[in-house]
Formats: C-alpha cells, structure tokens, sequence
C-alpha cells in the first residue's frame, strides 16, 4: 500500500490536513496526527449579516445566502475549501469534519429584509457550501431561512447535491407557483464508485436523479449542473448526464471546467495520486493545458470554462449534448421580485398581498 493509500479514510474526500496559507497565525492537526475514523464536530457561529454580494460577472445571481461554514460531503475539488483558513482550520480534513452553522441565519435575513435600503433580486442558497448538506436535518438553517423567503414572496434559486431538499418539497411547490423558486441539482457522476471517493457524503447519482424527477413532477423549475467537468476523470460522462437528467426533467444544464485555487491544488493532486496513480500526470497536464500552463486560473471569464484546445472541445461536446436531448430550448425561469413583502418585525403577520 503507498503512503498516499495509507492517507484515505472512509468516507472522507480528502488525504491530507494541511496548514492554509495563513499559516503563521494558524494552528491546525498535522496530517500524520489526524484518526484513520474521524467525527463531525458542528458549531455554532454567529454571523453579523447573513447575505453575501456577488461581485464576479461569472455567476448569474447578486446575492447569495450560505447556512454553513465547511461541508460534510467531502467534495475533494470543492473551492470553497481555501475559506476555512479564515478560521484558523485546515482546508483538508478540517473542512468536512469541523462545520459552522449560523444559529441567527432567519433573525438575520428577517432583519435584512426589513430593511428600507433593501432591493430585492433572487437570493441563492448554495453558491460556496451545500445548504442541504447531513447537518442541515438536524439544524435546519436552511429551512428556516426558506420559511423567512416564503412568508415575504422573496425569489430564491438553489444549487445542491442533497436530497435532503425534497423535505422541503411542498414549500419550494408553492413557491414555485408564484414564480419565486428555481432548482438546479449538481451531477459530477453516473457512476457510484467513482462518487464514493469524489464527493464521498454527497447522494447518490440516482438519488440525485430521483430529485430531479420529484422536483419537475412538482412543478418546480429544475436544471443540472455538470460540475466540475474534470480531465480525463469525469469528462468522458458528459454525454451520458446530460441525457439522464433531461429524462428526469431537467429543462436547462450549465458546466463549470475543475477549479484548484489555492490549497485545493495539491489537495486534488493528492486524491489523486491516491485514488488514481497510473492517470494522475495526465489529469493534471490537461489542466494545465486548459489554464494556461498553470493549475488554476482566478481570471473572470476563465475560472469557470478554462481555455485552449481542451476546454473548447469540452465547450462544443457539451453544447452538441443538450442540442441533443433538448436542454436550454427555453431560457432559465426568471423569478418575479414584484410580490416581495417586506417582514413586519413589531410581531404581527407578515403582509401577504
């Protein structure tokens, strides 16, 4: 067995614990010193706001809520890995075994949303962390703030890996029927085992597909996101996602090229020496190829796609598949902002027409 095999943990996505890149002020387990078994410790956080504002031109919303800090699906490529340096915890094992939950997520947003500066355009959940990640059956952050969007008619888009979100089936039901919710499930995969070391706590593809299936029956908008398309990997499946979720009832499909920012580089990098060895070379030179000789790319307009030969064979395979199985023939919903009601926060109900 080699050393990097000897890293892997069940049901853990990543091999190594490493420092972040503050590592002068941080102080985080070694990876020898990290347990073969290792539990997820929640805690709380109290947030001083709740929504995030967009600045990129690369992603189609402006404001964004995030109910939690780490994920417990384990998604080795995840990007959002780099942020948990910001609190003194390493992006690799710590990130999907030491979680944040905000406890003040639905005071905050009611808050927010009463506000007399407050302009309402969609708010999504899951731009960084996954909203109906395990921990959410038992806090529920993101139930409660979709009760808070649903009683003031606030538009909301969803981007998750989760079935979990079919709790909340009838709210996002109702919602939708007044054009103020839109779902979009995240397929890396058709095949279980590569998801088993992938993004080893996400659903299964199936049961991915089985969401997108309830979701449409519903009547809720639901798209899919191929993402991330990862070279020599995953890439060979765009295809064959594309045409399981169009027969599930996705409507739109979008892609993201894989990212590596910061300590998610050699993170990738190590899953794959220990997942993959004999292919792990030609995964990253086709990254490379694809982000300009480098790992990763932060440039707008780049991050998401990647350029050169590869990532535009990429670009035409996956447009010729939704032309194929008749995705993006109409454009993505647009939610109605005119029905927000801003909350009453004397106590009384708030005002629904």
């Amino acid at each position: 067995m080699s050393e990097h095999e000897r890293r892997v943990r069940p049901g853990r996505g990543a091999t190594l614990n490493p420092a972040g890149r503050f590592a002068a002020t941080t102080n985080v387990r070694e990876a020898e010193q990290v347990p073969d078994s290792i539990a997820t410790e929640v805690r709380p956080e109290r947030a001083r706001t709740i929504i995030t504002m967009n600045q990129s031109p690369d992603i189609p919303f402006e404001q964004s809520i995030n109910p939690y800090r780490g994920c417990e699906h384990g998604c080795i490529y995840c990007y959002a890995r780099p942020a948990h340096a910001y609190v003194d915890l390493s992006p690799g094992i710590d990130f999907e075994t030491i979680l944040f939950y905000k406890q003040d997520a639905a005071r905050l947003l009611r808050e927010t949303l009463a506000k007399r500066s407050y302009r309402c355009s969609p708010i999504n959940l899951g731009s960084n962390t996954d909203p109906y990640q395990p921990i959410e059956k038992r806090y529920h952050v993101t139930r409660d703030c979709l009760e808070v969007l649903a009683q003031t008619r606030h538009p909301v888009t969803i981007i998750t890996k989760g079935n979990l979100i079919l709790r909340d089936l009838e709210l996002l039901a109702g919602m939708a029927r007044e054009r103020l919710a839109s779902v979009t499930i995240s397929l890396t995969t058709l095949q279980p085992e590569l998801k088993r070391t992938l993004e080893p706590r996400t659903a299964s593809p199936q049961a991915r597909l089985e969401v997108i299936r309830e979701l449409s029956a519903a009547g809720i908008p639901v798209g899919v996101l191929v993402a991330p398309v990862i070279p020599a990997v995953n890439d060979s499946e765009i295809e064959a996602l594309i045409e399981a979720a169009s027969a599930a009832g996705a409507h739109w499909a979008g892609h993201i090229f894989l990212r590596l920012p910061h300590e998610v580089a050699p993170l990738f990098r190590d899953w794959l020496d220990a997942h993959m060895p004999q292919r792990a070379e030609h995964v990253m030179s086709l990254v490379r190829q694809s982000r300009g000789g480098k790992e990763n790319s932060s440039e707008f307009g780049e991050r998401m796609r990647g350029t050169g030969l590869f990532a535009e064979m990429i670009r035409k395979r996956f447009r010729l598949a939704c032309k194929r199985y008749g995705m993006n023939l109409i454009p993505r919903p647009e939610l109605d902002c005119t029905r927000f009601r801003a909350p009453n926060l004397s106590g009384q109900q708030d005002m629904w027409s």
